[in-house]
């Protein structure tokens, strides 16, 4: 059991560190990635020996988006306005960062893998009942948006909080809904057991992946965990030709990197669920546990310790693959007005949300179980 709880921890430490690093690929990204897009140089200034610009080498941004920025960051003075909620304006972007963290450690990575003779789950926390940690953990993120605003003593910084509230809590209904149908589809709130649900082939060929029996549900999850992240075309909580940067508006240094890092850490968990639910998670098509399989019938054996790496490897490429294709949506549509932003919530995303599940509950009955 000492073993078990230590593999465990280990396993949380490292989704939390494999969710924070790909928060920081998606800032690296959202610097240069949009640049290339917006057909701008961006990033491109800071550099340790000035070598590559001597050779000739384009600057890739790396000093200026990794080291430069993030120190420039982190040494700015902490700044509290009069007036303002000490202990609050302190606490809110750990509120916010927090829920997002605890999140990852239900995430399933992997298969299981045998190492000295024992097996191990690759899922930090392997809870039967994960899809509804998972909905009640995403549920409390809004308390630290909330708290930002209020505790600022600034009435752009509230007006921030309360649309990021409003928002939040509209878009998260219908993620629930979307997660609802996923339930529905599986007969099962174990991500894990989703996961190898998902495994094998239709027709010979086709991957049984989820997105390929409720694409409506990916649909929705997708935009309505762009909305959850506050990103464009959802960033109105922090639109800054409105509220100059919204609940954040009173923040500098740490807590504001906390505050920003929590948005991109929610991206890589859209990502990661994106994954999970419609993309087969840690399965590679055609791979089992005694091999490769090929059209026709013949099996490429591979050990099952690289069977197990392999899976690992699908899951991290799969998820920043999402990660570029949330980033490429959101540089290239415009911000949504917020009246926009609510209508689309409530009177598109939720009915949509409702008719799967009468949809998905209907073909689950007459075809007289889950998939």
């Amino acid at each position: 059991m000492t073993i078990e709880l230590i593999v465990g921890a280990i396993e949380a430490i490292l989704m939390i560190l494999i969710g924070l690093h790909l928060a920081v690929f998606l800032l690296y990204f959202e610097r240069k990635g949009s640049a290339l897009i917006q057909d701008r140089v961006g990033a491109n200034r800071a550099s340790f020996t000035g070598l590559g610009k001597r050779l000739g080498l384009p600057n890739l941004g790396i000093i200026n988006t990794l080291i430069a920025d993030p120190i420039k960051l982190f040494t700015k003075e902490d700044f509290v306005p009069e007036g303002a909620d000490h202990f609050l304006h302190g606490l809110a972007p750990f509120v916010a960062l927090f829920p997002v963290l605890i999140t990852f450690v239900v995430i399933p990575f992997g298969d299981t893998i045998t190492l000295g003779g024992r097996t191990f789950g690759l899922q930090a926390a392997n809870l039967n009942a994960a899809a509804l940690y998972l909905l009640a953990t995403i549920g409390i993120g809004v308390y630290g948006v909330a708290l930002g605003g209020w505790a600022s003593n600034n009435r752009w910084a509230l007006l921030g909080g309360i649309r990021a509230t409003a928002q939040m809590i509209s878009y998260e209904i219908a993620m629930g809904l979307a997660i609802i149908a996923i339930i529905m589809t599986y007969g099962s709130l174990d991500l894990q057991e989703m996961v190898r649900m998902q495994g094998g082939v239709w027709f010979g060929w086709l991957p049984r992946w989820g997105i390929f029996v409720q694409p409506l549900a990916f649909i929705l999850l997708l935009t309505a965990g762009i909305a959850e992240s506050k990103r464009v075309p959802f960033d109105l909580p922090e639109g800054e030709s409105e509220l100059i940067l919204g609940y954040m508006l009173e923040y500098s240094g740490g807590k504001q990197a906390a505050f920003m890092l929590t948005d991109l850490a929610e991206q890589a968990l859209v990502a990661m669920l994106l994954v999970t639910f419609f993309f087969g998670g840690w399965q590679v098509p055609w791979l089992y546990r005694d091999g490769f399989h090929l059209p026709g019938g013949a099996i490429v054996a591979i050990a099952p310790l690289l069977v197990s790496i392999a899976g690992i490897v699908a899951f991290l490429v799969k998820v920043v693959m999402v990660c570029l294709f949330m980033g490429l949506i959101r540089w290239t549509l415009p911000r949504f007005r917020y009246d926009q932003l609510m209508k689309l919530g409530w009177k598109i995303l939720v009915p949509l949300g409702l008719a799967n599940i009468l949809i998905t509950a209907f073909i689950v009955v007459v075809s007289g179980g889950a998939h």
